[in-house]
């Protein structure tokens, strides 16, 4: 039996200790957070050219039925809706999204940074296995840095 307590003890010591270290993170919900940092609404590369898969691929982020933010993605040809299940603000002011894919039966994560200019980088994304498409602002596949997206009215 006192074994068993000493483990206790030791167990709610280092879950206190992991609580008591992480890394500052805002306690807010999704839509708090998200509001918080300024994502709402929607954003482009170039906000004057119609939606497409390259430059003008618009991103919606969307509270609806007041308390779910969804991820809409307008590529023109196609559209998708995706729900946004955890955001959480860094102390270094990084909004990291988790959002659930269907289409891909997977939740990736990414962080967002915003810009001097008032514009927005995607500074990382990756899957939950920790395969990353985006690592610190730069695609994985070219090594060239993520663009800028800006909010369109």
């Amino acid at each position: 039996m006192r074994n068993i307590s000493h483990h206790s003890s030791r167990l709610t010591l280092a879950i206190s200790l992991l609580l008591a270290l992480a890394p500052g993170a805002s306690a807010g919900t999704v839509t708090d957070n998200a509001s918080k940092w300024g994502l709402i609404g929607r954003w482009s590369q170039d906000c004057s050219l119609p939606p497409d898969r390259n430059r003008g691929t618009v991103q919606s982020y969307v509270i609806v039925r007041g308390d779910r933010l969804v991820h809409r993605r307008n590529f023109g040809d196609d559209k998708d809706e995706n729900e946004v299940v955890g955001a959480e603000i860094s102390p270094d002011g990084m909004l990291n999204l988790r959002v659930f894919f269907p289409s891909l039966n997977q939740t990736r994560g990414f962080g967002l940074m915003k810009q001097p200019d008032g514009g927005m980088r995607a500074m990382y994304n990756r899957s939950q296995q920790g395969e990353y498409t985006i690592k610190d602002g730069k695609f994985t596949a070219n090594g060239n840095p993520t663009p800028s997206q800006y909010r369109c009215s």
